[in-house]
């Protein structure tokens, strides 16, 4: 069984406990698995900018 050793100094980013050098950056498994599932479900986003036509990034590939 791997042992859940600290990974020094930090927090884990979702909770804010001390982070777990085998779940880095995060504190537990439930942590990262939370984290991931956000990523699924499309919670994180990057944001777009206006170019300078009023569209966003994404529309330059729109049509090629």
């Amino acid at each position: 069984m791997p042992s859940e050793t600290p990974a020094g100094p930090g927090k884990c980013p979702l909770c804010g406990k001390p982070r777990v050098q085998q779940y880095r950056p995060f504190c537990s498994r439930g942590c990262r698995d939370r984290d991931l599932n956000h990523w699924f479900g499309e919670t994180y986003r990057a944001p777009a900018h206006e170019g300078p036509d009023g569209g966003t990034d994404d529309d330059r590939f729109e049509g090629d």
